[in-house]
């Protein structure tokens, strides 16, 4: 299980307000923290940009790029940001994401096909609903799969993330379940005819939260989705409890 860093992104305001001033320090510092903190891959979500700001993209890459060897993950729902992205990285990166909302499958995979890229598929339909069972989403893994593969990606580039909840959902503590247990199809082949690559956003769980739900939540669930074979974990590398989970999983698999 690798751990990527899902600390750069534009919910934090130590970033966002550098990417207003083109200032490179306070994100390099960050960035060297995080490298510090044992992450394997760095997630780049800059949230959103106006038009006329996209260019920033660039700036943060190469900001980036300037402090660490770390791979990175071009995290966006916008095409021209990923693309920009791309343009700027050193090494190939990891596209995040494509689901079956139509300006993703028309922007987004064309781009991974493009650039050779492994491309995170983010288990949502047309209108960006994540289903609640297991049934639902394998079913969007084969059709979103076959998708990219007739556009000219192979299985081996294809990384699949079955949305996790937020706790505030009603039903979220059944969502986390399926995802466990999708994981698992996904991860031992059951699905198709090879394991395939698996990631979830942990921090989803707690986002906004962290005051209602205690950290044991994540922990308990990102042991779960470890034992079911994941991947790819984006959290919060400043929480050593995570880190340790990760590196005792690591160990015993």
């Amino acid at each position: 299980m690798i751990a990527v860093s899902d600390n750069l992104n534009g919910l934090n305001p130590a970033l966002r307000d550098a990417m207003k001033r083109l200032d490179p320090e306070p994100i390099q510092e960050i960035v060297t923290a995080i490298d510090r903190a044992g992450a394997g891959m760095i997630d780049i979500n800059p949230g959103y940009l106006p038009k006329h700001s996209e260019d920033k993209m660039r700036f943060l890459v190469e900001t980036i790029q300037a402090v660490t060897t770390s791979r990175l993950i071009l995290d966006s729902p916008n095409p021209s940001l990923i693309e920009i992205g791309l343009s700027a990285c050193n090494e190939t990166p990891i596209i995040n994401s494509v689901s079956l909302e139509k300006h993703k499958l028309e922007g987004i995979l064309p781009l991974a096909v493009e650039w050779n890229c492994d491309l995170a598929i983010l288990l949502m339909d047309e209108s960006s609903f994540s289903p609640p069972s297991v049934e639902e989403k394998i079913s969007l893994a084969l059709e979103i799969s076959q998708r990219c593969l007739k556009a000219g990606m192979s299985m081996d580039k294809l990384i699949f993330d079955p949305v996790l909840p937020s706790l505030s959902w009603p039903d979220s503590w059944r969502r986390i379940g399926e995802a466990v247990r999708t994981i698992r199809l996904l991860s031992t082949g059951a699905v198709f005819d090879q394991p395939v690559r698996t990631m979830v956003g942990l921090s989803n769980l707690r986002s906004g939260l962290k005051r209602l739900y205690p950290l044991e939540i994540d922990l308990v669930s990102l042991g779960m989705l470890g034992g079911a074979g994941l991947e790819y974990a984006l959290v919060d590398i400043f929480e050593p409890r995570i880190l340790q989970l990760i590196e005792l999983a690591n160990r015993m698999a």
